[in-house]
């Protein structure tokens, strides 16, 4: 097996390779492919020996017990060896669309085909999903072959405008590009089928499986590794088509605005929209109030801080894709935010584009109604913990009107909660949850109230200190009509977030680096905040259990943070990663939180014995 610092270093030693000369890189890669062809190869030879050399001695009545056992084996093998070189993958999700439905769809496919000199897309499906993407699976497992798949998101086609849509397209395309692009995504079909032999033949048992599973978890994290770089390569390649088809400005735009679009979907759709709940005891699909959403500008705040996070993060060995600054430095573009999209793209799919949107709210609200059941009786507990602690409001202290406001964003996310805010302060003018609460609460324009809040809570000595200066300095560089530039106030802010990244990257370090089992305790949740997060999970489809334990930090002893094990069966890592990184954000929890899934490190079976009972079980 390899740990993760091993990995860090096997993908940097590619990296390296790649840059110092490509083309031997290029072989190297391959002749590692190969020797997992070797090796199936191999053992389907070395079983089939076996059979032909025992059965014989078998059928002519020289029968020995060690034969058994020999027979058995070159079965196994043989049978481990035919389900490697005949591994199958599922094609996606979604409904087929065909060139008669969306000709204006397929016509600009075959623009794009035309131009990269690529292979024939095999079927087009629409989901529900923001996203697009190509999957070219195996047809043969690893004898080779391929079919491909193009995925379109409805929410994606609704977002942008033709140009940008366009520019997606060619992205996913160029993937499929000429000889380089062949060489890439048959690693790619390779990678694919050994990542799913991998979990395949991870349950079995027997001398035969043994074997397999000794040499899968030494060959299959270093073949990942050593095709890093070609991967990274291919995305900044896909980038490069996109750009000289559609133009460098348009498709640095649409990577902007997805990477926006997405987060304010997160943020704040899908909240709004479950919260409908409340009111809704049967489930109300998204999509036709969606288009009209995302037909809207988004907001110069949200869009502002958003971008400016998403340009922080550096491209890092968890995702084959790099970080949006490096994209759009790459295209030579700048990393500004664009004039919104217009009218979007769902014209590409004929005239009739609106059935699409009721086809998939009626299939959302199929997939969703247990899930919106669960929440429809959850937001009906919350109404009635948020009645009690209304009826006693004159004995509440200022943690139970905090508490209060944030249950009645969940019952409205547009609720008026400042009061609460203000009469918490009233009754402890430190307390961080309430000053944290006020400074979202005060209008964008009020921003000297905003900083005294912000300088309240700095003083305060919380574990909020690095939300509250990332918070002032996104104010501070926001102009507005009529205030002037502070330079000093964005010096000291700077310095202040300055020092408490430090403190953060510490309590991450000890959240994310330190073994994972150690200086964890039972969760700390009560009863309504474990059914919160039960509610929440329950909403995640992918999940089939999860564990919670509390993570004491030194750091920071006060603060509540947490690590969160799921269990993510039929999906491949890349698909968990997304997930976890998601749920990280997405999860209700009153601290930080660090979610792993049950696989190679940690394995299920050290969950189970270390972090106590599951919190949740489907």
């Amino acid at each position: 097996a390899v740990d993760q610092a091993d990995f860090v270093h096997l993908v940097r030693m590619s990296e390296h390779a790649s840059a110092a000369d490509s083309h031997a890189y290029r072989r190297g890669v391959a002749a590692f492919a190969a020797l997992g062809y070797a090796w199936v190869l191999g053992c389907l030879a070395l079983g089939g020996g076996i059979v032909a050399w025992v059965l014989p001695q078998m059928l002519h009545g020289r029968f020995r017990f060690w034969q058994v056992w020999a027979l058995l084996g070159g079965l196994g093998l043989l049978w481990t060896s035919l389900r490697a070189l005949w591994v199958r993958l599922e094609a996606p999700d979604g409904v087929e669309i065909t060139a008669r439905e969306a000709p204006d769809l397929f016509e600009a496919l075959e623009r794009i085909r035309r131009k990269i000199k690529g292979p024939p897309i095999h079927s087009v499906r629409l989901d529900g999903e923001f996203n697009a993407s190509i999957h070219q699976l195996p047809r043969w497992g690893l004898l080779g072959g391929a079919v491909n798949h193009l995925s379109i998101g409805l929410p994606l086609l609704m977002a942008l405008d033709r140009p940008r849509f366009l520019a997606v397209l060619a992205h996913e395309y160029g993937h499929l590009r000429g000889d380089h692009g062949r060489f890439a995504a048959w690693i790619y079909r390779t990678r694919l089928s050994w990542m799913r032999l991998h979990q395949g033949l991870g349950q079995g048992e027997g001398p035969v499986a043994a074997a397999t599973q000794a040499f899968m978890r030494w060959y299959f994290p270093r073949f990942a590794a050593r095709t890093f770089a070609l991967a990274r390569q291919d995305e900044y390649e896909a980038d490069r088509i996109a750009g000289r088809l559609l133009g460098r400005d348009v498709a640095a735009a649409a990577l902007v605005e997805i990477e926006v679009r997405d987060a304010w979907l997160q943020a704040e759709f899908w909240r709004r929209h479950w919260s409908g709940a409340a009111a809704h005891p049967l489930p109300v699909g998204p999509y036709r109030a969606m288009r009209r959403r995302l037909a809207e500008p988004v907001a110069a705040e949200f869009a502002n801080g958003t971008l400016r996070q998403a340009l922080k993060r550096i491209s890092s060995v968890d995702d084959t894709h790099p970080g949006l600054r490096d994209r759009i430095e790459a295209l030579d573009a700048a990393a500004t935010l664009p004039v919104w999209s217009q009218g979007g793209a769902l014209a590409l799919l004929g005239p009739d584009a609106k059935r699409w949107v009721a086809h998939f709210d009626k299939q959302w609200c199929r997939d969703h109604a247990s899930e919106w059941k669960l929440h429809h009786a959850w937001l009906g507990r919350v109404r009635a913990r948020a009645q009690v602690l209304q009826a006693a409001a004159a004995q509440n202290n200022a943690g139970e009107m905090v508490e209060l406001a944030r249950l009645m964003r969940h019952l409205d996310p547009q609720a008026d909660v400042r009061p609460l805010y203000e009469a918490a302060l009233e009754r402890s003018p430190d307390h961080p949850g309430a000053l944290r609460g006020l400074v979202q609460c005060l209008p964008e324009a009020d921003r000297g109230a905003r900083l005294q809040c912000l300088h309240r809570l700095w003083d305060a000595g919380s574990a909020d200190r690095w939300w509250t200066a990332r918070t002032a300095l996104a104010e501070l560089e926001i102009p507005r009509p009529g205030v002037e530039h502070d330079a000093a106030a964005l010096k000291l802010w700077r310095e202040r977030l300055e020092r408490a990244q430090e403190s953060e990257e510490r309590a991450w370090q000890e959240l994310s680096g330190t073994p994972f089992f150690s200086q964890i305790a039972r969760h700390d949740l009560g009863a309504f905040e474990l059914g919160e997060l039960q509610v929440e999970l329950a909403r995640c489809a992918p999940v089939a259990r999860c564990w919670l334990v509390r993570k004491n930090l030194r750091e920071f002893p006060q603060r509540r943070a947490y690590l969160v094990f799921v269990e993510l069966p039929n999906l491949d890592d890349e698909s968990r990663y997304r997930l976890c990184r998601s749920l990280e954000q997405s999860l209700d929890l009153p601290g930080p939180a660090l979610v792993l899934w049950a696989g190679e490190s940690p394995t299920l079976a050290q969950i189970q014995r270390a972090a106590f009972e599951p919190v949740y079980t489907r």
